[in-house]
């Protein structure tokens, strides 16, 4: 026999002639690398995604948008639209049958725009033709007449301003007050600090195609992370029974936001059921950039209080969310904002006031860490001030003032899951740093601004950065989580059923492993999503690792007890007794060893189950509350270049340490966390959807900028701490969202020890990484 090694470490046995080896089955269950199922499809081109699909009799929708952010609507007229050979259809707000007002959160969106428009892009009708182009043009046939109105685009003029909607400027304030708020420290640091707005850029383009039923109702297949919400808003606006409109999830090509703007959804419901066709719509991206929700620009005002040795005494603050048009999830967004305003130091005294308001900008709502990103942000760049006024290296300041469990939230809610803030920290600060570069030519290519950037190496230099980071996890202030699943299991098969949407987090693989792990069964599938199944809520705040994969836990355990209560009963044991390994059922004595398929016998055996954690509680008028289920921490480490004459930034290295809870699936965690940091990035330094005057300024991927592999630092996962969440099925924390919570902050600090500049503006603007005096 011959070995040979595969160049990571392995090594492969070649057998001699006539030898036969045994081969071991591929591992599966909890705690290894199962690859994805969907994989080979995704790399052959051959997944599901909605902009791919087709039926006969097929119909073309396109929409037509409102040019201006703000206007008053004197007159639509569709005479000419409707008269263009190809149109089948074309609809406005007085085709509306049902409820006119949709959204996430807050039902204050218009499925078309009726009296007035309040951002750029706002649909205010649809077309169905027989053409794609047809439709486009004759979404560009119809007449609209506007009276432009003086839109209202800075948040802080929209307390003072007339109402920009019926409901009024004002969607939420929340006034935090916790301890004494008349206490002082010795020491007093203030900053300002204005977070962009981020768009979740989704890879594939959102679409859908809606099908009419016999019954009266419709199908509406597309990319939904939220199918039963959004055949609940459909029902309403087609004044339909919820049980008439069915939602079917198609393949998701990545989702780090809501992904779908439900207005698609809905125009495409209406257009179906006008004309009896199918009828489908892919959005360009500009569409796309000037509709769905983006993450909240948002203004903050900070003063720490602190004494001589550090040590906080009080957090003084004033956050100012801008929503855009319409509420959506902006006050969910301004509760996890107030709540960890503080970040997770241990701060006694707290005054925070949190605001979001409507304004005419484009709309805002669900982006991944809402609302916990933009406090990072700044609550960082206070600790780096702090430090700096003390004489203290930053990470000595965190560490005197870092949460553990046990410790009290500003909410007054006390820290009760684990919280090894203090051992992240210690692990990225102790982890060797990166080398520098050679001067040499070979290497321009690692200067900030890459070789052709105009850059000097002497006006080069480093700096080092620390962020902590936290984001809840699960909904808040009393939203009900539960999730529904089943397994059943016919042979050697296992089905899993669960309406929990595949995003790209890996849950339809961890949904395999928990059933592997639980009945031995190697093959396992996980049917498609659709309405018709019982519901199990929206993909965020990594929902669907605990409350989905708890429901598919409880069901596979039942359908293990089903399966070894007759083998128990035979041989007069216990089912506690039994062991399920590899397929195989093995007593503690090794007298009965079968195999699972033996056992079923040729019966089908399934269980229903429910996962649903200990309840929430709204935030009071002091903004007092146990709001969450639980919190997820994030240490980083950010190295990063900086030419202090151009302001020309490159992030070297970012070295991460988190808590995870338990690791389900090490190679999907870390990828979870790679992209997670990647995501931060683009924040920190290039992503910022502009627009001047509420008019969104270049709505494509030439203006706005996302960071490639060329962008991408090395990231160096250095720690994650497994300490099991108890109260969590498997002790497992969300991955994603708190990276990037934590890595614009990283990023932001390492700047400022390179440069001496406060930094307070993300994304980072070449003009504030020039260092004082450098250009003189």
């Amino acid at each position: 026999m011959t070995g040979s090694s595969d160049g990571a470490g392995a090594v492969t046995a070649t057998p001699a002639a006539g030898v036969q080896i045994p081969v071991e089955p591929p591992p599966h269950g909890l705690g290894v690398s199962l690859p994805p199922a969907d994989a080979p499809a995704k790399t052959e081109g051959t997944f599901p995604y909605a902009a791919d699909l087709w039926a006969e009799g097929l119909l073309w929708a396109a929409v037509l948008r409102s040019p201006h952010p703000r206007a008053r609507i004197l007159s639509i007229d569709t005479k000419h639209a409707v008269e263009m050979p190809g149109v089948r259809v074309v609809v406005t707000h007085e085709d509306v049958p049902g409820d006119a007002g949709h959204g996430r959160g807050t039902a204050d969106r218009p499925v078309f725009a009726k009296d007035e428009v309040r951002h750029h892009g706002e649909p205010i009708a649809a077309v169905a033709a027989d053409h794609p182009d047809t439709a486009r043009l004759a979404a560009a046939a119809i007449a609209v007449e506007y009276e432009v109105l003086e839109a209202v685009t800075d948040p802080q003029l929209a307390f003072e301003a007339e109402p920009l909607h019926p409901d009024g400027n004002l969607i939420r304030h929340i006034p935090l007050r916790f301890g004494d708020a008349d206490v002082v420290g010795e020491v007093m640091v203030e900053g300002l600090y204005r977070i962009g707005r981020q768009d979740p850029a989704p890879i594939g383009a959102e679409a859908g195609l809606a099908v009419p039923r016999p019954d009266g109702g419709v199908e509406i297949y597309t990319a939904s992370t939220d199918p039963h919400t959004d055949r609940d808003l459909a029902a309403a606006s087609f004044g339909l029974d919820p049980e008439q409109v069915k939602v079917v999830v198609t393949g998701v090509p990545g989702a780090t936001a809501d992904r779908e703007d439900p207005g698609i959804q809905l125009a495409l419901g209406l257009l179906a059921l006008r004309t009896g066709c199918p009828v489908k719509l892919a959005a360009t991206r500009e569409e796309s950039f000037l509709s769905h929700a983006h993450r909240h620009p948002t203004l903050l005002r900070y003063r720490h209080h602190a004494d001589a040795d550090g040590k906080l005494v009080k957090v003084e603050a004033q956050i100012l969310m801008d929503a855009g048009a319409y509420a959506d999830t902006s006050a969910d967004a301004l509760a996890a904002a107030v709540s960890f305003s503080c970040g997770p130091y241990v701060v006694p005294h707290a005054v925070v006031d949190g605001w979001a308001v409507r304004t005419n900008n484009p709309p805002s709502g669900h982006v991944r860490g809402e609302g916990a990103m933009q406090v990072c942000a700044a609550y960082e760049g206070q600790m780096d001030k702090l430090a700096a006024r003390l004489g203290m290296e930053p990470d000595e300041i965190r560490l005197r003032n870092i949460m553990a469990t046990g410790d009290l939230l500003p909410t007054g809610q006390t820290v009760t899951c684990p919280a090894p803030v203090a051992e992240l920290l210690c692990a990225v600060k102790e982890a060797p740093l990166p080398e520098l570069p050679k001067d040499a030519p070979e290497a321009e290519w690692l200067l900030p601004g890459g070789p052709e950037g105009a850059g000097e190496p002497g006006a080069v230099r480093r700096g080092v950065g620390y962020a902590l980071g936290m984001v809840h996890m699960l909904g808040a202030e009393g939203t009900d989580e539960v999730s529904t699943a089943t397994v059943k299991v016919s042979g050697s098969v296992a089905t899993v059923i669960c309406a929990a949407v595949e995003t790209g987090s890996g849950f339809s693989t961890l949904a395999r492993q928990i059933v592997q792990e639980t009945l031995g069964v190697e093959e396992v599938h996980v049917a498609g999503v659709d309405t018709d199944q019982p519901p199990a809520g929206p993909a965020c705040h990594g929902r669907h690792t605990w409350v989905s994969g708890g429901a598919i836990e409880r069901a596979a355990k039942m359908v293990r007890t089903q399966l070894l209560q007759p083998l128990a009963h035979k041989f007069g044991m216990s089912t506690e007794l039994l062991q399920i390994n590899d397929g195989k059922i093995t007593s503690y004595d090794g007298v009965l060893s079968t195999t699972v398929a033996e056992a079923l016998d040729g019966k089908e055996l399934w269980a229903t189950a429910q996962c649903r954690p200990h309840p929430t509680e709204p935030l009071d008028d002091g903004g007092q509350g146990d709001a969450f289920v639980g919190l997820a921490f994030c240490a980083i480490r950010c190295v990063a270049d900086v030419d202090i004459e151009l302001g020309t930034i490159r992030v070297v290295e970012m070295t991460v340490a988190q808590d995870v809870g338990r690791v389900l699936n090490p190679r999907q965690l870390r990828a979870r966390i790679e992209a997670g940091v990647t995501q931060g990035l683009g924040a920190a330094l290039m992503e910022n959807l502009r627009t001047t005057r509420g008019q969104v300024r270049h709505p494509d991927l030439t203006g706005y900028a996302l960071p490639t592999a060329l962008d991408a630092p090395d990231i160096r996962i250095v720690k994650l701490v497994e300490e099991r969440d108890v109260i969590a099925p498997f002790g497992a924390k969300p991955a994603s969202a708190v990276p990037v919570v934590t890595s614009p902050a990283a990023v932001a600090s390492a700047v400022r020890a390179a440069t001496g500049r406060p930094i307070g503006r993300l994304p980072i603007r070449p003009q504030a990484a020039v260092a004082q005096g450098a250009q003189q």
